[in-house]
């Protein structure tokens, strides 16, 4: 018997296969793949490694497909490494020095490094020189440490938490925004085809329409739907299959999963629509504050179905509508829905 790759293996397989590896391919994002081609083709007839790139955006959106394409696009080895696990300067000194000329460093969550490496990092982007601390106390000695130029490419989904020192350090910021519908749809056809998955221009636009302008969202409900027309039906992805499928692993016509349909409920039946602490909401739904102010709530504000108030959060009126229920006049609550908590 063979042994089959496990769910999360599997996952990092098909998402790596889906990513596309060149800028031609990169679908939507129009603005941001305009402004990087640019920056790229002229360093490379430089024959230079390209200025640092700052790339923003909610997750999902492509930030490390954009990495390993500016890798591609530069001829050059890409470097991974994430924001969390550099935590000490000798931790970021021993990635830079090991560094090959030209050679892509990726630092995911790069608002999460800590201080003193992040301080490193100064020195390095416009320098490419570190300075070694050897020793402690009034003993210690500084030895610099030259550095084979490289590019850096730092992806943040909380640019508000970079420090202006190392912000002005990028050479090309780019924020990366929520895709249309008619990009989505291109970019779950195309997901399709490599996956070897039928499907009709329904069932693509039923997909793409439920995945919160996300591509990474998009493919993972492709490959749910997929599983769903195979178990259940001919193996073809059609609009009937798509939605039998979304309302099995609960997502709405909106794209609304359990945790946001959880927070909308919560907040209307049992707390009259609001305002609630973040805090409180959180323990009614059952989850980290965290996941609500991060997952949910940018959708939420995004659809026009929640608001962000100094007393707390409100659901607005589009929300009540899609709870079916209607919205309180202006003297307060729907005293009804208040007897429902």
């Amino acid at each position: 018997m063979t042994l089959q790759p496990g769910p999360d293996a599997e996952d990092a397989l098909v998402e790596g296969a889906l990513r596309p590896t060149r800028l031609p391919e990169f679908i939507g994002q129009e603005r941001v793949k305009s402004q990087l081609g640019l920056v790229l083709e002229a360093a490379a007839r430089r024959g230079r490694a390209a200025d640092h790139v700052l790339l923003s955006g909610p997750p999902g959106l492509g930030k490390t497909t954009l990495a390993g394409i500016i890798a591609t696009e530069m001829q050059a080895p890409l470097r991974m490494t994430a924001g969390p696990a550099l935590q000490h300067a000798g931790d970021l000194a021993a990635v830079l020095s090991s560094l090959q000329p030209g050679e892509v460093l990726f630092i995911d969550e790069i608002h999460r490094t800590a201080r003193a490496a992040e301080e490193l990092l100064y020195m390095a982007m416009e320098d490419f020189r570190v300075d070694v601390v050897v020793g402690k106390g009034p003993g210690a000695t500084a030895i610099p440490l030259q550095i084979e130029p490289f590019t850096l490419v730092g992806a943040t989904t909380r640019a508000g938490l970079l420090p202006s020192p190392l912000r002005d350090r990028f050479g090309f910021t780019a924020h990366l925004d929520f895709y249309d519908t008619a990009d989505l749809e291109v970019i779950v056809m195309r997901s399709a085809g490599l996956l070897g998955v039928a499907v009709d221009t329904e069932g693509v636009a039923e997909i793409a329409g439920r995945c919160r302008g996300t591509p990474r969202i998009a493919n993972r409900l492709l490959r749910r739907v997929r599983d769903w027309a195979q178990v259940h039906g001919d193996g073809v992805v059609t609009r009937a299959s798509a939605r039998a499928a979304l309302d099995l692993y609960e997502v709405d016509a909106l794209g609304l999963d359990r945790i946001d349909q959880a927070v909308l409920d919560v907040l209307i039946r049992r707390f009259g629509g609001g305002p609630v602490g973040l805090s409180t909401l959180a323990v009614a739904v059952g989850e980290e504050p965290e996941t609500i102010e991060t997952v949910s709530e940018p959708f939420l504000v995004r659809l026009g179905m929640l608001m962000r108030t100094p007393r707390g959060r409100v659901a607005t009126a589009a929300a009540w509508r899609h709870a079916g229920l209607e919205p309180p006049g202006p003297d307060g609550p729907d005293q009804q829905v208040l007897e429902l908590a």
